[in-house]
This record gives C-alpha cells, sequence and structure tokens, in this order.
C-alpha cells in the first residue's frame, strides 16, 4: 500500500514539474514576441514617390520633419510624373505620390490607387526658357527657339514628363511646334533637361522657374507667355495601397503647414 502511494506521488511530482516547465517556457516566449513586436513597430519606413523638380525641397522637408519624427525614414523615389504613375499603377512600392501635374493624379484617382479623401493641390509652378550662363547666344524668347540661334532645344519627354506636356501646350499655342520639334531632344525627367542645358549639351532649354532657381549655371531668358498653358498645380495624395496609411497622411499634413510653406516658397514654389 505505501509502495503504491509512493508511486502515486511520484507522478503527480512529475506530471507538476511538466506543467510548470512548459508553462515557463510559454512565458517565456511570449516575453520574446513581445520584445520583437516592440522593436519592429519602433520604426516606419514611409516611401515617397515624387516629382523630380521637387528633389531638393523635399530632402530638407524630410530633414525637418525627422527631428520632430526620428522613429519615421523617409525613402525617396524621384522621377518624371509619368513614370512614378506607371510604377504604382504597376505594384511600386509607394506609400505618398507628389505629381508635378493633374494629369497623373487624374489617372490614378481613376483606377482607384488613392486613398479616399487624401488628395490635395499643394502647389504652383511656371515654365521658363532657360540659356547656359556661359557663352550664352542671344536667345531672349520662345519665339527665338525657331531662329538660326538655336540648333539643339532640351525639352521633357511630352508622354509623360508634365514640363514636357506644358512645353509643347505653349508650342502649340504659339504655332511653332513642328518647328520646335525639328530640333528637340528629349530628356526623361526636367533635371536631365536641366543639366543639359548646364553642360552646354543644348543651346536652351524649357524647365520649370524653381529648377532654374537651384542652378548656378543657367540663366532665365524667358518665361511662357500668359494663357499659352494650362495652370501648374501640384497635387499630393497618400496612396490606397499604403502600408503606412497613418505615416503617410501625417507627412502629408507637415508639408502643407506654414513652416513648409515658407519652405517651398524659398525655393521658388507658389503655395496653393
Amino acid at each position: 500500500m505505501n509502495k503504491k502511494l509512493v508511486m502515486v506521488c511520484l507522478a503527480i511530482g512529475a506530471a507538476f514539474m511538466l506543467l510548470t516547465g512548459c508553462g515557463s517556457q510559454q512565458a517565456a516566449s511570449s516575453g520574446s514576441a513581445s520584445s520583437s513586436a516592440k522593436t519592429d513597430g519602433g520604426k516606419v519606413e514611409l516611401h515617397v514617390s515624387a516629382a523630380a523638380s521637387l528633389t531638393d525641397v523635399m530632402k530638407e522637408l524630410a530633414e525637418n520633419y525627422k527631428k520632430v519624427h526620428p522613429e519615421v525614414e523617409i525613402k525617396f523615389n524621384f522621377g518624371s510624373s509619368g513614370a512614378l504613375q506607371q510604377a504604382i499603377q504597376n505594384g511600386g512600392d509607394a506609400d505618398l505620390f507628389f505629381s508635378a501635374a493633374q494629369k497623373q493624379m487624374d489617372e490614378l484617382e481613376k483606377s482607384g490607387d488613392l486613398a479616399a479623401d487624401t488628395r490635395k493641390d499643394l502647389l504652383i509652378n511656371e515654365v521658363v526658357l532657360i540659356v547656359p550662363k556661359d557663352g550664352a547666344k542671344d536667345i531672349k524668347s520662345f519665339e527665338d527657339i525657331t531662329s538660326d540661334k538655336v540648333i539643339r532645344v532640351a525639352l521633357g519627354e511630352p508622354k509623360g514628363v508634365p514640363v514636357g506636356q506644358y512645353s509643347e501646350e505653349v508650342f502649340n499655342n504659339m504655332k511653332i511646334l513642328d518647328q520646335v520639334k525639328a530640333k528637340a531632344v528629349y530628356g526623361s525627367d526636367v533635371r536631365q533637361v536641366l543639366a543639359w542645358v548646364e553642360n552646354g549639351e543644348a543651346d536652351c532649354g524649357i524647365v520649370y522657374a524653381t529648377d532654374a532657381a537651384i542652378s548656378q549655371k543657367v540663366m532665365v531668358a524667358a518665361k511662357a507667355p500668359a494663357g499659352t498653358h494650362n495652370p501648374i498645380i501640384y497635387p499630393a495624395a497618400v496612396l490606397k495601397d499604403s502600408k503606412q496609411k497613418e505615416a503617410a497622411t501625417e507627412f502629408l499634413k507637415f508639408v502643407s503647414e506654414p513652416e513648409s510653406a515658407k519652405l517651398f516658397q524659398k525655393y521658388g514654389f507658389e503655395v496653393k
């Protein structure tokens, strides 16, 4: 009888130790998972697709944002608005889109790629004719592009680069489009157009006023004649498939605040 009692006690003790061990192991696993979640949740990576003409101001805005939101790391993808639009529609990783024209944002809205009620118009820009500062020819107007003064004019590709679309509007309304096309070289975005004029690879080019303002190697020869193109408005929106909607919304709110407006104005943009 005593032997049976001892056996029962041993069995109960073993069971108790097994249960206690499992419980400790489960608690340890839970603690580890909790710690991991906390680490992963501490940092946010925000992917922002933005028109090339916004490169400089966006980088400075990101630096300012980092001061108040050190947990957010902003990854930029700069390029032509058309190329960025296509990348987004093809499943590219983006949380927020800043376009240099309404057309590309309209396309994303039609295809259902924008998060509801996040689209807003932010900025206004203008189109200008630029020439190299050193060795510039006597080019003073858009009409001069059709003269013997110009052999090569740098333009944005009109199918996907907004500045190229605006340029064609100007030339079409001035009824000189065919003459200009015969001399045109087309860049993949506005910064490539700027670089070609800076390097003297083109006699002149059409860029935004803000791009001309950041360069020490070019000067503005003329502004596009009034009424020759649609208003140049920069819209922005959070994307529907964003993995960081809250962070994207917060950054969009930040760039819309008065302090950010001053920075946009510093770079030559007019705030909407």
